[in-house]
């Protein structure tokens, strides 16, 4: 198969640990006989300092010339410590979204076993922990009409808007992977507050007579916020809209152990991105010590979702446990052992594939 990858490396350790996947994905198209064509672009601070806006016109082509995007991260200090920055890298990362119509933001979370210990939770409530959420991206307070803040700079407004379709389409996506795994979905709203979680709840209690092998469950974001601490492993897929799913995907995500161990992907009916979970990390740019298991382990979901290649996903999936299991990592899950610099961590998975 012939396959033609985007690469958008961003800020901060984005280049070096997209760099890592690169290995992985060029080692993967020689074992099992792809060809892998890529072609970079710049995003988020790198592409203001180039061309002064965070999503230019040339990286969008670049996405939609591309049959899938490898995504690294986007931030800087020096825009996060200017409160009044009018372009801001974050901004590309939504604007990116919305023009390739990234509806859905796919982050599993899952445990690995030899790093359980490193989970800030008991291990008799985090062994086994499983699940997925599925994020709306493109709608909600993020996107809507009107925001901004009055003439006299006392009072700020933002909008929440969601649509019926908006809510379908990400719920389907929900109730089919629920199909696949154990057949759960739990709907994460505050429907005793809000308009817009009444018509998510609504949307779903129609659409669940479709999927009758699937137990729906309602749960308010607070309750679901706690218990994700308390009973991580009650649950299995979850749906809910962009901000309950920005801020409930990054609690999720310390459950493992390590935010730089979590994958995550974003589609759309037509265009598919892969990234991971952890930020820009810019105190660590440059120096060649950031984990790049989670942006390797977002080009495996890359080989499922947009490829629908699960043997080749595996293989990514199998090399990253080997080098969990037999020490090749990064400082920050080294524990007093031989850290491995991140470039040296993705020489090992690549010739080890």
């Amino acid at each position: 198969m012939e396959m033609n990858i985007a690469l958008l490396p961003g800020d901060g350790i984005g280049p070096e640990v997209i760099a890592q996947a690169v290995k992985v994905v060029k080692a993967v198209g020689k074992k099992f006989g792809h060809t892998i064509n890529f072609e970079e672009a710049a995003v988020g601070a790198a592409a203001i300092d180039l061309t002064g806006n965070p999503y230019p016109d040339a990286t969008h082509e670049v996405c939609l010339r591309a049959d899938a995007v490898l995504f690294g991260a986007i931030g800087d200090p020096k825009y996060d410590n200017d409160p009044k920055a009018k372009v801001r890298p974050e901004q590309g990362l939504l604007e990116m979204r919305k023009k390739l119509g990234l509806f859905a933001n796919i982050r599993p979370t899952f445990t690995f076993p030899s790093l359980i210990h490193k989970s800030p939770l008991k291990l008799e409530r985090v062994e086994g922990v499983d699940f997925v959420f599925f994020r709306e991206l493109t709608g909600g307070i993020y996107f809507g009409e009107p925001r901004g803040r009055n003439e006299q700079g006392t009072k700020a407004f933002d909008t929440n808007v969601y649509t019926k379709e908006e809510i379908t389409r990400l719920a389907r996506m929900g109730f089919e992977a629920a199909q696949k795994r154990r057949k759960l979905l739990t709907c994460v709203d505050k429907a005793n507050v809000l308009a817009t979680s009444r018509l998510w709840r609504e949307t779903v209690q129609e659409l669940a007579p479709e999927y009758p092998d699937v137990k729906v469950e309602y749960e308010f974001v607070d309750a679901v916020a706690m218990r994700l601490i308390q009973w991580p492993k009650a649950y299995d897929v979850l749906i809910t809209e962009n901000l309950f799913g920005d801020i409930l995907t990054d609690e999720a995500s310390v459950i493992s152990g390590s935010m730089g161990l979590m994958p995550s992907a974003s589609v759309g009916t037509e265009n598919k991105l892969f990234e991971p979970i952890h930020g820009s990390y810019p105190q660590a740019a440059g120096k060649d010590i950031a984990n790049p298991l989670a942006t390797v382990l977002s080009a495996a979901m890359m080989f499922e979702y947009a490829f629908d290649l699960k043997a080749e996903a595996q293989a990514i999936s199998d090399v990253v446990n080997k080098s969990l299991s037999e020490g090749i990592v990064t400082e920050d899950i080294a524990e007093g052992a031989k850290a491995y610099k991140t470039s040296e961590v993705g020489d090992w998975l690549a010739e080890n594939l």
